[in-house]
C-alpha cells in the first residue's frame, strides 16, 4: 500500500504517525479500474469510501428527465469520494464512472467498523479528517451555487 502517496496526497492521512497509518492500511485494498467502468450506481452500490491516487473519476446525479443526468463532480488524485457511505447503509445517491483509468485504495464500510473497534482513537480521528474535506468541498460547492440565485 502507498503510505507515502496518501499521506503526500491526502489531508485527512497527514498527521498520522507511521504505525497509526499502518493500522488504517490493515483495513484498506489498493484496486485498479479501468476507464469506462461504473464503481457504484445511484440507488444500488457497495458502501465504500475511495481515495484515488491517480486518474478521474466523474459523480453524475439522474435528472428529473429519464436517462438523463448531470455531471455534479469530476474528481482527481487526492480527493476522497464515496465517504458518506462509511456511517450508513442506504442506497448511493449518485452514479460514480472512471472517466481515466483510477488507481484508488477503498476502506469498505464493515472494515472501517472494525478499524473503530480495534483503533478507535485512530478511526475516529481518520473520521474526523474525512468530515473536514467534506466540509470543504461542500462549502465550495455553496460558493458555486449561490451565484444562480
Amino acid at each position: 500500500m502507498p503510505a507515502e502517496a496518501l499521506c503526500r496526497n491526502f489531508e485527512c492521512f497527514q498527521g498520522f504517525e507511521p504505525p497509526e497509518l499502518d493500522n488504517i492500511l490493515k483495513f484498506c485494498e489498493q484496486v485498479t479500474v479501468p476507464a469506462g467502468e461504473t464503481l457504484w450506481t445511484e440507488g444500488y452500490g457497495e458502501n465504500y469510501a475511495a481515495f484515488i491516487l491517480d486518474g478521474k473519476l466523474g459523480i453524475k446525479k439522474e435528472t428529473e428527465f429519464s436517462g438523463k443526468n448531470i455531471v455534479i463532480g469530476v474528481y482527481t488524485a487526492g480527493s476522497v469520494v464515496g465517504e458518506l457511505c462509511l456511517l450508513t447503509d442506504k442506497p448511493r445517491t449518485v452514479t460514480a464512472e472512471v472517466i481515466e483509468p483510477v488507481d484508488m485504495v477503498i476502506l469498505h464500510s464493515h472494515k472501517f467498523e472494525e478499524m473503530i473497534e480495534q483503533h478507535p482513537l485512530v478511526g475516529l480521528r481518520l473520521l474526523k479528517h474525512i468530515f473536514l474535506s467534506t466540509s470543504k468541498r461542500l462549502t465550495k460547492s455553496y460558493e458555486r451555487i449561490a451565484p444562480i440565485f
